[in-house]
């Protein structure tokens, strides 16, 4: 059965304000695992989505050795580990602590930064913020306040394109024109070599006003304070911590995810419904010269040594998506059954079966197993949500994606 509904009915999880916190924070981590059916899931922090290729040869062989093989990207440019065996707790952390991948166990939970992932690649942007990306996580891990913060607290270091400035981080620090760098919550500028510093002041801020309010709140989005509030927070903290600052308007552009392909001396690809299977991951490390960057879209930027037509042929051939124009680009999907025991439905074999009806729809399609659209992306996009009955509900009349609707009633008859 397919039924309909309106766009208003539904609202992301990212835009839910004033929620309800009256349990602990239980985000999975890299030390804190968590109970899914097919298997243990452990999340692992990335900042910024950046892997040295032994970083990532380790992620792989933990996968291999203790998983289900895979490695599953996150919309914030992280890793999970899934179908992990019980007890191998401590087995999983000794091998990402050898790797530099564990530099604070009390903080890496909160080690939640995107950055731009071109910058310094493709010559677009204002600044490289590789510096601030290492500065905010060492900020981060030395911070006795910070590891207050949630799980789902979220950090953006935007290059000045507008990338990941439109994903509804938290804080986010992003490059002007004039060289220096826009500050939100707060609205001000700061110089560059302030920002790491600032962003971190922010989210100290954060804190301070949660502990003021009668609430808990884990984003900032969830604040029952008035935005004038925090606002002035952070002037003060700024302040206090010797930071100079002015207002100044915010912008507002924003630019889209990178361009898959050829990018400077780098490729591009995109990952199907954000699973890497170990083959595919081989062929990323082996390709790599040095460093992968894993973006907020579920894909990959990878620097190679000599050209990119060879390797994009290698990863295309491996079943990582090089075409732009590929529907595959336009889908995304929770991880569904088998996995997650709330899930009503199979909805990452339903969303390939489904696959060319994507084309035929104007905006992307996110497919979910229940009502609680885990891992729903920020942006305009039509829900596919799996009801209780069998069938699938959209966040879009019907009438307006009659192919949608026909290849939903195919798969669920």
């Amino acid at each position: 059965m397919l039924a309909a509904m309106s766009t208003a009915d539904l609202r992301s999880s990212s835009q839910a304000t004033a929620a309800s916190r009256d349990r602990g924070d239980a985000c999975p981590g890299s030390l804190r695992l968590h109970a899914a059916d097919d298997g243990a899931l452990a999340r692992v922090r990335l900042p910024g989505g950046v892997l040295t290729v032994r970083q990532a040869e380790a992620l792989g062989a933990a996968a291999r050795r203790l998983g289900d093989g895979a490695l599953h990207l996150t919309s914030r440019g992280n890793v999970q580990l899934r179908g992990l065996g019980d007890g191998c707790g401590s087995e999983l952390a000794a091998l990402l602590d050898s790797a530099g991948l564990l530099p604070s166990p009390e903080h890496e939970r909160v080690r939640n930064i995107v950055a731009s992932p071109l910058s310094g690649i493709d010559g677009r942007g204002l600044t490289d913020v590789r510096p601030w990306l290492t500065a905010l996580d060492a900020e981060l891990c030395a911070s006795g306040a910070a590891r207050g913060l949630s799980g789902r607290f979220l950090f953006a270091l935007d290059d000045g394109r507008g990338d990941v400035a439109g994903l509804g981080a938290d804080v986010t620090v992003r490059a002007a024109e004039d060289g220096g760098a826009s500050l939100t919550p707060g609205a001000v500028r700061v110089s560059p070599s302030d920002a790491p510093r600032a962003a971190l002041v922010a989210a100290e801020a954060f804190l301070e006003a949660v502990a003021a309010s009668s609430t808990q709140a884990w984003r900032i989005a969830e604040l029952t304070v008035p935005d004038d509030v925090l606002a002035r927070t952070v002037h003060r903290r700024l302040t206090d911590e010797g930071i100079a600052h002015r207002n100044t308007p915010i912008p507002t552009t924003h630019t889209d995810r990178p361009p898959l392909g050829a990018v400077g001396g780098a490729v591009s690809v995109h990952v199907p419904l954000g699973r890497l299977s170990a083959r595919q991951w081989r062929e990323l490390t082996d390709v790599a010269d040095g460093e992968l960057r894993l973006t907020p879209w579920r894909g990959v930027v990878v620097a190679v040594p000599d050209g990119t037509a060879g390797p994009l042929s290698r990863l295309s051939a491996a079943g990582l998506v090089t075409d732009p124009d590929s529907p595959w680009t336009r889908v995304g999907a929770c991880i569904g059954r088998p996995g997650c025991a709330k899930s009503h439905a199979d909805v990452r074999a339903d969303a390939t079966r489904a696959l060319d009806a994507a084309d035929a729809v104007s905006l992307p399609l996110y497919w979910s197993g229940c009502e609680r659209r885990c891992g729903h992306p920020q942006g305009e996009r039509i829900d596919v949500i799996a009801t209780p009955g069998g069938g699938y509900r959209l966040s879009a009349d019907p009438s307006h994606t009659s192919h949608l609707a026909t290849a939903l009633a195919a798969i669920t008859s």
